[in-house]
């Protein structure tokens, strides 16, 4: 049985025995997985760590219960609280709490939250968070006085520094794996990720950097239907050679063109910021829709979907503007985004066009959900958010149905297109990311781009050109990138940012 009455020592060194306990099996199955067990300096390493992990949360601790004792236990409740839920990601997804997955977490809206919901995640909650809240609040700490801090506080330091240097030979080992390890550590992991991200996203959104004006070159009407895709990888596209036919109706269409792509991140706001910019930079310059939408072309940008960087132009659209207009099951779905396509593009008083539409189809891990029944061509699929409990094959069965949604709603885009023969017309598809799905007990997508498997790369990029427009360059492999500047081209904007070796078209 806990005790209620503690010295505040004995409280926080039972508080970081707790919280290495509770929440750092992740952690260490990952440094156990990476070391040789064959050298010495492993050892070290693995020793090291928890005396250091140890140490270091109770040192931390022990200076803000010293200072406050309210504030600590206000922080160490909420530390539990939020441990709880992270390590529940972790365990169930395989995700890394690093700066991206912190932005893929403010990204995400209430729908996508709810998602997650189980009742895995509520036994987390309670049993590694509410309970060991309620002891906190209990227990009474016995305070030291100021003498005593300070000589305990510098001996703490002493000996955390000292073991620091002591494994002066490790630095290299802990060094290449930082990044895993530092999304592991709990509760530093997000508390020090969420400080770094709001601070980069503060330099980063001070000022939108504008482009260089352009100009239009001619008076020919050309449209270009950007479609952003949303965590589907290349691998499941039967275009692609996918064993299983996931385009039915992509692989009979003539004039289309598929070729190998990478993404420039693993989660949406900065895969959906590569398609949209220039050059990949970490500077926010001017996007494209408000750059052509700025130099005086038609831009429409329809979507289900969030975490695009602003957009400043006049006819921004998400679901529920479009559902008002919209009849029928397609309008809980992403079909919603082609409601008056057609007509829109007709009713233009500009000859360039560019509309984006943004989905949401292959997100997960409710897959089975992004897509209406008719869809559900492979079976048996997975219903859980819990994909781990889900087998290999229903898993895979549900997210492959949302690549055969998504072939539908292409070849419908493609189809009106088609129908606008005034119109020179482009379908650009491209994917924000890839998605995991249960290779190497990862599932979903967001872990730092370094060491990411390429499942959450590798991504489908597919043109379709209409008769009598621009025809392709010969090109082999593609990048987010080239999308600015092919979509330049084939509107024949003229610009000084303008990348030649960028644009796939003739």
């Amino acid at each position: 049985m806990l005790k209620n009455n503690l010295k505040i020592t004995h409280f926080v060194l039972l508080m970081s025995l707790l919280n290495f306990l509770f929440f750092h099996f992740p952690f260490f199955t990952f440094v156990f997985n990476n070391v040789d067990y064959k050298s010495s300096s492993s050892i070290t390493i693995v020793v090291s760590l928890i005396i250091l992990m140890l140490v270091l949360n109770a040192f931390v601790f022990y200076l803000i219960f010293f200072a406050s004792r309210f504030v600590g236990k206000t922080l160490l409740v909420l530390f539990f609280m939020i441990n709880a839920i992270a390590v529940y990601f972790v365990n169930t997804y395989g995700v890394i709490i690093d700066e991206s997955m912190i932005g893929n977490i403010l990204n995400t809206n209430s729908e996508e939250s709810a998602s997650f919901f189980s009742i895995k995640l509520i036994l987390y909650i309670i049993l590694l968070g509410v309970i060991p809240a309620i002891y906190i609040i209990k227990a009474k700490i016995i305070n030291v006085t100021v003498k005593k801090f300070l000589i305990t506080s510098s001996l703490t330091l002493l000996f955390i520094l000292t073991l620091i240097f002591a494994n002066a030979s490790n630095w290299l080992w802990i060094d290449k794996n930082s990044k895993t390890l530092g999304g592991l550590a709990m509760p530093w992991s997000y508390t020090v990720n969420t400080a770094l991200f709001y601070i980069h996203q503060y330099k980063k959104n001070e000022k939108e950097i504008l482009l260089p004006s352009a100009t239009i070159k001619d008076n020919k009407k050309s449209v270009v239907v950007l479609v952003i895709g949303e965590s589907a990888r290349s691998q499941n596209f039967s275009l692609y050679g996918y064993k299983k036919n996931t385009n039915p109706l992509l692989s009979k269409t003539p004039d289309l063109f598929h070729f190998e792509a990478t993404s420039g991140a693993t989660y949406t706001t900065a895969g959906v910021k590569c398609i949209l910019e220039h050059t990949h930079t970490d500077d926010l310059y001017e996007v494209l829709p408000n750059y052509l939408y700025r130099n005086n072309v038609d831009v429409i940008w329809r979507t289900t979907n969030w975490g695009e960087p602003p957009i400043h132009i006049k006819e921004y659209q998400n679901r529920d503007v479009l559902k008002q207009n919209c009849k029928g099951e397609g309008c809980n779905y992403d079909e919603v985004l082609l409601i008056g396509l057609k007509e829109r593009i007709l009713a233009s008083k500009k000859n360039k066009i560019l509309i984006v539409l943004h989905t949401s189809t292959s997100h997960g891990p409710t897959y089975s959900k992004k897509y209406p029944a008719r869809f559900e061509t492979f079976k048996p699929v997975c219903n859980s958010v819990e994909l781990g409990k889900c087998s290999q094959t229903e898993l895979i069965n549900a997210y492959d149905n949302t690549i055969v949604y998504t072939d539908y709603i292409l070849y419908h885009v493609i189809e009106d297109l088609k129908a606008l023969k005034e119109f020179n017309s482009a379908m650009i598809f491209v994917s924000d990311h890839g998605e995991s799905l249960g290779e190497n007990n990862l599932y979903m997508h967001g872990l730092p781009l370094s060491i990411a498997p390429k499942e959450q790369y590798e991504i489908p990029f597919i043109v379709w050109t209409s008769d009598g427009s621009k025809q392709l360059k010969p090109n082999k492999v593609l990048s987010q990138n080239n999308v600015f500047h092919s979509v330049l081209n084939f509107l024949s904007v003229q610009s000084p940012i303008y990348d030649e070796k960028m644009n796939i078209f003739k």
